[in-house]
């Protein structure tokens, strides 16, 4: 839970006037004074970096060279390890080779067309059969018989002709349909194979950026400055097993340098070491910016409503006894955290500043993941109507004070402000120079004679 005290002011402790020694201690009585009232929130909390990332191997291999050690400070961009890794290599050469292979193929409609008849030697006999009959029918003496001879001889002629041409012209349009019925089916098919064309052109490239960015990443660079601490990796040995090596696989996320929170188990395995045997997502170092330090406390939902950006706090750590740190809410969390005991916090983040000790000497800069004990000024009044806190009587959703009136108890609501351990501010409901129960308040009933 949120612990919240404020110091007594020396002013109000020693206006407790009190009863005399031969009178009972159970009651006393005191003049209500001016004091300073804070009220805080204390809340655990622990130290974080301004940010943190994992490096970890994008493919199976050997680390080739480590160029840094625990401790070491690297600039952004700095090189920190290469990893030596055939397969990836292998990976890229074959998707260099499959990208080559998949250029366009040109597909040629097949060409159907009907062949025209050739009737120049059928019609050359029939023109001979056509003059032969003109000329027996030149032979009959009537005139009249020869004429409708000749007639009917030349409207043969003229039908025998205008069928060829029918011909020509059936044969000719059947021609156009075959063409135009195989320019829609080729058409169609042409437009299908170039789809899949392109489409296996592209995925032939981005196999081929999958695999180039996954070369790239074997040279493992620092994403920012920072301090290194390595990691330790599985072996490598036979296929990359679990969650973190299938990621490595997938297309589109093998090649990364995947950033991620150290995992709980970071004591087992094999240290990072030159000649070390690596498996896709094996952690190899792992990068903390501390340049800038900030807090995470986790404060109680019965007090996070009182904390506000800017709101200045004193924390003090397990790891440095005696010296105590400035520091500053920055923001305030939405999302509740459920505590062992049942309770609900929420995040607090706050900035860190500077520590000093006791003797006013400078105390050390704290590493990420030390605990701490946040203290929250969240409420101040410097001149305030106050009371002790044992005056103050609960009853229900009111508080209560017991006045002293005409040398009896009167029963008073009041209005609180800011609340402290010893001391609280009184906002309505009691004004400066009264008298009131200071102690005992739990046994005084309404008209009770107090002194």
């Amino acid at each position: 839970m949120t612990i919240r005290y404020g110091a007594a002011p020396l002013l109000v402790l020693l206006a407790l006037t009190g009863c005399t020694a031969e009178e009972p201690a159970t009651v006393q009585v005191a003049d209500v004074r001016r004091a300073p009232v804070t009220e805080v929130v204390e809340a655990p909390a622990t130290i974080g970096a301004r940010a943190s990332a994992t490096l970890r191997s994008p493919a199976q291999g050997t680390i080739a060279r480590l160029h840094v050690r625990d401790g070491d400070r690297v600039r952004k961009g700095q090189i920190v390890a290469r990893i030596r890794s055939p397969q990836a290599e292998d990976q890229l050469r074959q998707a260099r080779q499959a990208s080559e292979m998949a250029t366009p193929a040109r597909f040629s409609a097949p060409s159907v067309r009907l062949p025209s008849f050739d009737t120049r030697a059928f019609d050359r006999k029939v023109a001979r059969h056509f003059a032969r009959a003109r000329q027996e029918a030149a032979k009959v003496e009537d005139k009249r018989a020869r004429k409708q001879l000749m007639n009917a001889i030349d409207l043969a002629r003229t039908q025998h002709r205008a069928q060829t041409r029918a011909l020509a012209s059936i044969t000719a349009q059947l021609n156009r349909s075959i063409s135009g019925l195989m320019t829609g089916v080729t058409s169609g098919l042409s437009s299908s194979m170039a789809s899949l064309q392109a489409a296996s052109r592209s995925q032939a490239r981005a196999a081929v950026k999958v695999a180039e960015r996954t070369v790239r990443s074997l040279t493992v660079k620092a994403p920012f400055a920072g301090v290194v601490t390595l990691g330790r990796v599985s072996g490598g040995g036979g296929m990359p097993g679990g969650v973190e090596s299938l990621l490595g696989r997938l297309p589109g996320g093998s090649g990364q340098q995947l950033p991620s929170v150290p995992s709980g188990g970071s004591a087992q395995g094999t240290p990072v070491a030159a000649g070390v045997p690596v498996s896709a997502g094996d952690p190899i170092v792992t990068v903390t910016d501390v340049s800038e330090l900030t807090l995470d406390a986790d404060v109680d939902e019965t007090d996070v409503l009182l904390v506000r950006e800017g709101v200045e706090a004193e924390v003090e750590l397990d790891a440095v006894p005696g010296a105590t740190y400035a520091a500053a809410v920055t923001g305030i969390g939405v999302a509740p955290m459920e505590g062992t005991t049942g309770g609900v916090s929420y995040p607090v983040r706050l900035r860190i500043g500077t520590g000093a000790f006791d003797d006013g000497s400078e105390a050390p800069t704290p590493k990420p993941g030390m605990s701490a004990v946040a203290r929250l000024t969240v409420r101040e009044s410097p001149s305030a109507v106050a009371a002790p806190a044992s005056a103050i009587v609960s009853s229900g959703r009111e508080s209560v004070v017991w006045v002293v009136g005409n040398g009896v108890a009167q029963r008073r609501v009041v209005k609180l402000g800011a609340q402290g351990d010893a001391v609280v501010e009184v906002l309505s409901g009691l004004s400066v120079g009264e008298r009131i129960v200071v102690r005992g308040a739990d046994s005084v009933r309404a008209g009770q004679t107090l002194p």
